[in-house]
């Protein structure tokens, strides 16, 4: 089971949104795997950095942005550092997960890297996968998870997660 929400491009909502449901769904009790992102705000005049929590491991944050100077436009994603937070939420599907929440589903996954593995991997052994997409990847997205995916309204996606693991225990 794959599901995916998208929100309006509004800096941060999905980011937010999946952090809000991986807190609950671990105080209820189910063991995730995957990672959610943190945006801090570094002021008017820098862009955020972003952090990436995986989830279900004791280590600390990644740092997955790079400053790359005032009036850059290139990725500031460091992709040897979303590596290794995609290595690291691997360990934690290994030891076994109950749902794997992506903080989303983006130009890097779209290239082949990133968590595109952690997903691919988390349905081929039947683990229920929630993922952010923002629109301008729906058609990469489209591309790699076939019929596979489902949308989520944002709104109902803390029910899907908890649906979606309890069907998984149940089988």
């Amino acid at each position: 089971m794959l599901a995916y929400v998208t929100l309006p491009d509004t800096p941060g909502a999905a980011d937010r949104l999946l952090a809000d449901i991986a807190e609950t769904l671990a105080a209820d009790g189910l063991r995730l795997a995957g990672a959610v992102q943190t945006n801090l705000d570094r002021g008017a005049d820098c862009s955020c950095d972003m952090d990436l929590t995986v989830l279900g491991d004791d280590g600390p944050p990644i740092r997955i942005s790079q400053s790359l100077g005032n009036g850059s436009s290139g990725c500031r994603v460091d992709g040897g550092a979303l590596a290794v937070a995609a290595g690291r939420a691997a360990v934690v599907l290994d030891r076994g997960a109950d749902l794997v929440i992506v903080n989303k589903f983006g130009k890097i996954e779209a290239e082949g890297g990133g968590f595109r593995d952690l997903i691919a991997g988390a349905l081929a052994d039947g683990i229920p996968v929630l993922v952010a997409v923002a629109a301008r990847f729906a058609g990469p997205f489209a591309n790699f998870a076939g019929d596979l995916a489902r949308p989520v309204a944002p709104d109902a996606a803390l029910d899907w997660c908890r649906q979606a693991a309890a069907l998984r225990a149940a089988a």
